[in-house]
């Protein structure tokens, strides 16, 4: 799923390149965009320690469809909001082999600054903050149960406009999360999660 996400994104390049001539469509102040795609959660290698002998955590990847809102403040402003359908996670421990699994749902808030907004091809950066909820912990130890987490994320994208109203949308974002977990009640040490997410979609403005 990695490799076709990737793929994508190239593929939504390609097309920036073929519709550098177009018309731009620039997205206005008081618009809405909505975008619907797929994202892939990719963690960090190395996820922390449990049980205080140095157990090594490894939480798996995962994609599923996700979602965005975005309102423009100004041509250049956006505040956007992203969504997803819950992400599901293995978790192994060094040793232990797969421990349990866990899902999250990622809602983030960020705030977006558009470079070229005149333009047929529409860089973007953003900064924002990430909760993450953790639900339906499950392993063969005991009770597992991992806490929510606050973090800050950061992303670049790029939206390549077809028309008036529709636009192809690819991005990269990085979210710090970190998060305690238990087992039985007990503290076994801090999952650090970090991932790199990966989406691609289409949008449409409002």
């Amino acid at each position: 799923m990695a490799f076709q996400l990737r793929q994508a994104a190239i593929a939504c390049a390609l097309a920036a390149s073929a519709l550098a001539a177009a018309p731009a469509m620039a997205h206005e102040a008081g618009d809405i965009l909505v975008k619907v795609g797929a994202s892939y959660v990719a963690p960090k290698n190395d996820n922390g320690e449990i049980l205080g002998n140095g157990t090594k955590l490894s939480i798996g990847e995962n994609a599923r469809p996700s979602f965005t809102l975005t309102y423009m403040a100004t041509q250049n402003i956006g505040v956007e909001l992203l969504g997803a359908l819950p992400f599901q996670h293995d978790i192994r421990a060094s040793g232990l082999g797969n421990i349990g699994k866990a899902k999250h749902l990622p809602p983030t808030l960020s705030l977006q600054w558009h470079f070229l907004p005149e333009s047929t091809i529409q860089p973007y950066v953003g900064v924002g903050v990430n909760y993450t909820r953790f639900f339906d912990e499950q392993s063969g130890l005991g009770k597992l149960k991992i806490d929510d987490s606050w973090g800050i994320a950061g992303q670049i994208g790029v939206d390549v406009k077809l028309s008036d109203r529709w636009f192809l949308n690819a991005d990269v974002r990085y979210i710090d999360i970190d998060s305690d977990v238990h087992l039985n009640g007990v503290k076994i040490g801090k999952a650090n999660i970090d991932p790199w997410v990966y989406s691609v979609g289409v949008g449409y403005r409002f």
